[in-house]
């Protein structure tokens, strides 16, 4: 059964950093890919970045880009998600979730069948 653990999340200060961790099981292929996700109260789910295990392919939204990045270690089946210069309108349950057998990543929420419970991020001074 596949299986997505986060965590990593907590509270930070504007302009702060923090990582968090997406750990997946249950599955041995090689080919899956890893979306991340963040729902803030009153909004919809937005995704914000994916990676690809199959060619370490990744994307990041406007919204992310350029503070934000995802890294693996296939030693720990693990996918990160490091973000930086963060602010309070990233505060936001933050949700990985996981399509196994595609080569192509996506932040399109449809497309991924297993997700993890989520980790509350909260940027505030």
């Amino acid at each position: 059964q596949v299986q997505l653990v986060e965590s990593g999340g907590g509270l930070v200060q504007p302009g702060g950093s923090l990582r968090l961790s997406c750990t997946v099981s249950g599955f041995t292929s090689n080919y899956y890919t890893v979306g991340w996700f963040r729902q803030a109260p009153g909004k919809e789910r937005e995704g914000i970045s994916c990676f690809s295990n199959f060619d370490g392919s990744t994307y990041y939204t406007g919204s992310v880009k350029g503070r934000f990045t995802i890294s693996r270690d296939n030693a720990e089946n693990t996918v990160y998600l490091q973000m930086n210069s963060l602010k309070p309108e990233d505060t936001a349950i933050y949700y990985c979730a996981t399509e196994v057998g595609r080569t192509v990543c996506s932040v399109v929420g449809d497309y991924y069948d297993y997700w993890g419970p989520g980790t509350q991020v909260t940027v505030s001074s």
